[in-house]
């Protein structure tokens, strides 16, 4: 008999769909299932007490539920605050998302890095570690940006933006001493890059935007190498913890993502 259980993929809002992505390109048969907590959305203006609360209990209702075979917690807030307690809970893998500070250092000629996630994330430990490990001859600036969040779920839902502000938001970080010297961004948070096309045009020169997506899809492809998958091509839902009247409006966007069906937790 084939394998039924689904990889779950975990944040807030739909900026996991940006690690979601490159996940299905490498396992088209997996099946998913794709949470988002819009019922505590967002998180990178809540407390670290708050999330390191809520993601646990969330994700232990979420295993009993659909009895995944792995869970990627598809958002930085989340995974620099409790990836740690998830795994310690949970009898299963864990994929975290974490800020590519080590490719962006690998990559960047200026020595300066410029880190874009939301407030929760910029300001965590885990962030100062990766920088002491993989950018120590780097300058690392940080800025946290709500407002991209709500950006990128808007443009999900198919609703014109202003490119003013993406321009503003870069500038919040550009514009720190030694901005100008940056040339290269760590989108720190999974919604980032849904918006990187609007980020780039909205950039005062040429700068490289990196993400950690096409790692994390690897990494869930080589913990489920050699597993067995359903006989049909992969079935994907998308479920979401809380009513939200724009659920209707992400219909089209998520099923791009190949998740068809919408379903209340």
């Amino acid at each position: 008999m084939s394998d039924m259980r689904p990889i779950l993929f975990f944040d807030s809002g739909v900026g996991g769909l940006s690690v979601l992505g490159p996940t299905r390109a490498l396992l088209p048969a997996a099946p998913f299932v794709y949470v988002a907590d819009s019922a505590g959305f967002p998180y990178g203006t809540k407390s670290e007490a708050e999330i390191a609360a809520r993601v646990p209990a969330l994700l232990g209702r979420l295993a009993e539920r659909y009895r995944p075979r792995l869970i990627v917690i598809a958002c930085n807030t989340a995974s620099t605050i409790a990836l740690a307690a998830v795994r310690a809970a949970l009898d299963l893998p864990i994929v975290g998302t974490v800020p590519a500070i080590k490719p962006a250092a690998a990559i960047s000629v200026t020595r300066a890095i410029g880190v874009l996630g939301t407030k929760a994330t910029v300001r965590q430990p885990y962030v100062d570690d990766l920088t002491a490990r993989f950018a120590s001859d780097c300058l690392v600036l940080r800025h946290g940006s709500a407002e991209l969040v709500e950006l990128a779920e808007a443009k999900l839902r198919g609703t014109a933006t202003d490119p003013a502000r993406y321009a503003a938001v870069l500038d919040g970080l550009l514009s720190q001493p030694g901005g100008e010297r940056i040339d290269t961004i760590v989108n720190a948070c999974t919604h980032f890059p849904l918006v990187e096309a609007e980020l780039t045009a909205a950039a005062p020169r040429a700068i490289r935007f990196v993400d950690g997506s096409a790692g994390i899809a690897r990494r869930v492809a080589t913990l489920t190498q050699g597993q067995e998958w359903p006989d049909a091509a992969g079935e994907g839902r998308a479920v979401f913890t809380g009513g939200n009247a724009d659920i209707a409006a992400l219909a089209p966007a998520l099923a791009r993502y190949g998740l068809n069906r919408l379903e209340p937790l």
